[in-house]
């Protein structure tokens, strides 16, 4: 099935891509590639969440917070390539989770984006991974994730 179709079957719904916040561009193209510029989760109105795992944060609401950018994710890839079935495979996610030093649950986090691409993908979407811990990032947000998307010869 393809990613544009299991997207209708499973019924979501892709956000608004986010600007970004400083001056850089949300992805750029090289050759088959796509780079994905790291993004924080935002809801409808644009607002970040924020927080800190081990502090004011939990595992599941991070989880759902690296959900939402994997859908602004999907929504950035629709953009640059025209279509999510134009990806051949989603190839690399640097996770980055806003946490307290004793805080270790990092995969737990970035599942929530993980999971996502495949459901979507299939075995397309399952990738190279880094989740890791960052002493803050950006705007407070909890957490930031950037990818690496290799696009079908011809797209």
């Amino acid at each position: 099935m393809s990613a544009e179709a299991r997207l209708k079957e499973l019924k979501i719904e892709l956000p608004k891509i986010p600007a970004p916040i400083g001056n850089f561009l949300p992805y750029r193209r090289v050759g088959q590639l796509l780079y994905l510029s790291g993004q924080g989760p935002r809801n409808a109105a644009g607002e970040i969440s924020v927080g800190r795992l081990g502090k004011d944060c939990t595992v599941e609401r991070a989880y759902s917070d690296a959900r939402q950018i994997g859908l602004q994710m999907l929504a950035t890839i629709r953009q640059a390539i025209g279509s999510l079935d134009h990806v051949e495979a989603i190839v690399k996610l640097l996770g980055m989770v806003n946490a307290e030093p004793e805080f270790g649950e990092h995969p737990k986090v970035i599942n929530g984006c993980s999971d996502l691409l495949v459901e979507v993908f299939g075995d397309q979407g399952k990738h190279a991974r880094s989740a890791v811990g960052m002493g803050s990032l950006p705007n407070r947000m909890t957490v930031e994730i950037e990818a690496i998307i290799q696009i079908k010869a011809g797209h």
